[in-house]
């Protein structure tokens, strides 16, 4: 009786620990935040400091809200001239710290560091491998408690003229 029971055991924790992996987790499923937020237009970023590389810094990043000065999330991503990530830093940024988005390549350590910066919440999932994506992106499809009313109003207003629509019709 005490081998099925053991066999049992063994085949559900392969199957947990098949279902229940730490590589499988969605970075890009990253939901806002339900608690209150310290101030208007609150975001979050991915945080870390000289992360091994991608993959630890999205998963270890510290979830604290962006202080009021930044507006954007940064990426630094420093990798050999083969491509081999050396360490991924990414934080919080102010307007005029993403002015250095792009990619420059550093003869003397053959090394390449690219910088990325976007806005939204924790839009900085992603690291910067060349010119391409190493960019400064803006978005207005921010979440904010005035979009949200913008929002509500524009849905209000459809509702309104699809309910009007509906009653000429008859």
């Amino acid at each position: 009786m005490a081998i099925p029971t053991t066999m049992y055991f063994i085949v559900a924790t392969r199957f947990l620990l098949a279902v229940v992996r730490c590589d499988s987790i969605n970075f890009y499923n990253i939901r806002p935040p339900v608690d209150a937020t310290p101030f208007p237009k609150s975001f979050k970023c991915f945080t870390c400091e000289q992360a091994s590389d991608n993959y630890n810094c999205n998963r270890w990043a510290e979830d604290k809200w962006c202080p009021q000065n930044t507006q954007f999330c940064m990426t630094i991503h420093h990798f050999g001239h083969h491509g081999k990530t050396k360490f991924v830093t990414k934080r919080c940024a102010a307007l005029e710290d993403c002015n250095s988005a792009g990619c420059q390549h550093h003869g003397n350590t053959h090394h390449v560091e690219c910088v990325s910066c976007c806005e939204g919440m924790a839009c900085n999932v992603e690291v910067p491998t060349n010119h391409t994506n190493a960019v400064f992106t803006r978005s207005q499809a921010y979440s904010s408690a005035a979009s949200i009313g913008q929002t509500r109003s524009y849905i209000l207003a459809v509702f309104l003229v699809l309910s009007a629509l509906f009653v000429l019709g008859r």
